[in-house]
């Protein structure tokens, strides 16, 4: 396909992608490269890269011949495939195709990960860094809910959880304090959530209601 001036607008949307390349990164870790690439026709380059020391590549580095291949198979998301960089190094990549609202090829986004690293080196930079620095058996209790019914109770039974064993908390704030950051959460605009949560914390619906009226208020003293 031939290649095009971007616009300003085509410009914000590969903008707009610059935190997706950093979330990738982050949550594959140190040996996974990822790269935004602008398809314009004046300077088809690297625009925004992590890990780029995987390829050794750097920002304004050149579009690939390969990664321009992809743009013709008529594939948006290509398989995956191998591909050796100039270090020797085996890379299994996929690359996906950005368009703007008129359907435009105007970005790729790359994947690149590191085939010939270490396995214990790769498992180990995906761990968070909370595993990695301090406590190995340490989980963060998010619910992957089938329905909203699982969300709302997901959600309720952790905040309970961590609340109750917050030694910080005195006891006779502690219901109060779920109450409060369920609120935060926007758990209190779902249909019926105070009567579940009333049942699953194991207090009377009408202390839920005046803990959120005391909350509300002070909100608005807050204004």
């Amino acid at each position: 396909m031939k290649l095009q001036e971007l616009t300003k607008s085509d410009f914000d949307v590969l903008k707009s992608m610059e935190n997706v390349v950093d979330g990738i990164a982050a949550m594959y870790g140190e040996h996974t490269e990822v790269v935004l690439h602008s398809l314009d026709s004046r300077d088809p380059s690297v625009i925004k890269i992590a890990n780029g020391h995987v390829t050794g590549r750097k920002l304004g580095a050149p579009v690939t011949n390969l990664a321009l291949l992809k743009l013709k198979t008529g594939q948006d998301i290509s398989n995956s495939y191998l591909t050796k960089c100039a270090t020797g190094k085996t890379l299994r990549s996929i690359t996906t195709i950005i368009r703007n609202s008129q359907n435009r090829a105007i970005g790729l986004l790359c994947i690149n990960t590191d085939m010939d690293a270490p396995l214990q080196s790769v498992l180990r930079s995906m761990m968070p860094d909370s595993m990695v620095n301090s406590d190995l058996g340490a989980t963060t209790p998010e619910v992957f809910a089938r329905n909203i019914d699982e969300a709302l109770h997901g959600t309720i039974d952790s905040v309970n959880s961590e609340v109750r064993s917050n030694t910080n908390i005195a006891p006779s704030k502690k219901s109060r304090e779920i109450v409060t950051q369920l609120h935060e959460l926007g758990v209190f605009e779902l249909k019926d959530s105070a009567q579940v949560a009333a049942t699953r914390l194991d207090i009377s619906v009408h202390s839920i209601y005046r803990y959120l009226r005391e909350i509300k208020a002070n909100q608005t003293a807050a204004i």
